[in-house]
């Protein structure tokens, strides 16, 4: 059956939305596209701000894509990137985007987005089978990542952005020689340590998205046609490393804005800022090697887009699920001391999970969270022993290793992993607090659940082999049966002590029974 799925990228220069129809598969047809250029990151100082003025067109402009998906019945998914992840009054903004846009937007990071953008990308251009390197070049920030078969084997981030360079370096309508090349030696200096990274991955071929590099790939393909209509899409042509030197030279050959608008290709509302984002792929390519890349058409917008549907499906789509437990593992090796009682506690987790489902109505994307807090819940001790949970919701809200979730899903992570213990929830806690009502409820349960997974493995030995769920006259009893000869005195003990919080989401009285069985599943054989 048909699903109608919208995704709006909420960027530093401009919003753009797609609206798509999608079958059994993860092939879909467009049915709405809208853009709208409106300048979110034009406030003064290096991208501190939204400026009122920006954040009033930027509502303006979710109003009416709203409007767009609303005609097609549609479930949108909104992403916000630089403009909105440096802000110092982004809370403002998202704000605004629910209460008077009816937005909710999720503020991604910079290795999310150049995930989101790669799985974007191999939808437009053949390379999935080859190890290629992406550039994508937008308003406040450049993503550049080495990827094959899906999967990011080198990512990166950087405050390189045509918006922010043209602010830094170009003010004025004109470029004047000296700093063209000061903006040169800006850039190069700020890819040294990701492009040695790049060249050690090796990459097959190299692929450029973003209006910058669509615009650099019209400009150049003008010159050759000389004259011809310009063909219906740009996706997949191939241009030089020379050919985009010649177009950097001949924007900084332009005395003015105005006269830049008249070269033959260009996209005159971005004549503006286009000549800082073309030194950042002419610099780009020389820094990595490239010689030759690719224009890819879909980006950003495409991935988010595949991305919910992977979400709402809860199917796996280019191994996005492996990808984002491998990464909680890795956090995990490198900073839990005792990795087997984190992941006994992960099963047992999910074993209540399950069995509660009938009283939580929750779907598997919670499941998944939840299994990612219990495995990271314990890495806070690698920092202290004295207040671990808290050092575990630092460690694992600041991680750049969690791939592959949002930035939202790492809050969350984050929260039911320090609330694994010692105080529940609380509204004077400012995290928290944060939190829209339903993921306080999420919060709550989830480390409800945990509290009571930690305290049936007290002994840190496997002692219990299965928990199971099932009401009795209104109470909702917990089964624990253990592996044979194995004493759960401790383990029962201290679950009844850490039922309340439990009880308090369900809203239902909450015992922990134990079962005797004379061959317990997981048992030795």
């Amino acid at each position: 059956m048909a699903e109608t799925l919208a995704a709006l990228d909420i960027g530093t220069n401009s919003f753009h939305l797609v609206v798509a129809r999608f079958g059994d598969g993860t092939a879909f047809e467009v049915v709405a596209r809208e853009k709208e250029m409106v300048r979110l990151g034009s406030g003064s100082g290096d991208m501190k701000r939204l400026s009122d003025d920006a954040m009033d067109r930027g509502i303006a402009a979710l109003e009416r894509f709203r409007k767009v998906v609303e005609v097609h019945d549609a479930e949108l998914y909104a992403v916000a990137t630089s403009a909105v992840r440096e802000a110092e009054n982004a809370d403002e903004f998202l704000r605004r985007a629910r209460h008077e846009a009816g937005v909710d937007i999720e503020v991604i990071s910079g290795l999310e987005e150049a995930r989101l953008i790669h799985l974007g990308v191999i939808q437009a251009v053949p390379v999935f089978d080859e190890q290629l390197v992406l550039i994508d070049i937008g308003g406040g920030s450049t993503e550049i990542l080495v990827g094959h078969r899906g999967e990011a084997l080198v990512a990166g981030s950087l405050k390189l952005g045509a918006i922010r360079l043209t602010r830094r370096f170009f003010p004025d309508d004109r470029a004047r020689g000296s700093e063209v090349e000061a903006c040169r030696k800006h850039v190069r200096a700020a890819l040294v340590p990701l492009a040695r990274e790049v060249r050690e991955a090796g990459f097959d071929v190299a692929v450029a998205s973003s209006g910058t590099a669509e615009t650099v790939v019209a400009m150049v393909e003008a010159g050759r046609s000389r004259g011809a209509e310009p063909p219906r899409t740009f996706n997949n042509l191939e241009v030089s490393r020379k050919e985009v030197k010649a177009v950097v030279k001949a924007l900084a050959g332009c005395d003015s804005v105005a006269e830049r608008k008249r070269l033959e290709g260009i996209d005159p509302a971005r004549a503006d800022i286009l000549l800082a984002g073309a030194i950042i792929l002419e610099q780009a390519m020389g820094a990595l090697g490239i010689d030759r890349l690719r224009y890819a058409d879909y980006a950003l917008r495409e991935g988010a887009l595949l991305d919910a549907l992977q979400r709402r499906r809860g199917a796996t789509l280019h191994h996005l699920h492996d990808l984002r437990r491998r990464s909680v593992l890795h956090l995990a090796e490198g900073l839990d001391d005792d990795p087997e009682h984190s992941s006994t506690v992960a099963r047992l987790a999910l074993d209540l999970f399950d069995g509660l489902r009938p009283w939580h109505d929750l779907g598997d994307d919670a499941r998944e969270l939840l299994e990612a807090s219990a495995l990271l819940a314990n890495v806070g001790l690698f920092v202290a022993h004295s207040g671990h949970h808290k050092h575990s919701y630092y460690l694992i809200r600041n991680s750049e290793h969690l791939t592959g979730f949002t930035d939202h899903e790492i809050e969350v992570i984050a929260q039911v992993a320090r609330y694994h213990r010692k105080s529940a929830p609380k509204e004077s806690h400012p995290e928290f607090a944060a939190l829209r009502r339903r993921d306080q409820r999420l919060v709550r349960l989830l480390a409800g659940i945990l509290r009571i997974a930690i305290a049936l493995d007290r002994s840190r030995v496997g002692s219990v082999a299965t928990v199971e769920v099932a009401e009795v006259d209104g109470v909702l009893e917990l089964r624990v049966a253990g592996r044979p000869g194995a004493d759960l005195a401790l383990e029962l003990f201290t679950a009844e002590e850490r039922r309340g919080l439990l009880a308090s989401v369900l809203e239902h009285p909450v015992e922990v029974v134990e079962v005797v069985e004379a061959d317990a599943p997981g048992g030795p054989s």
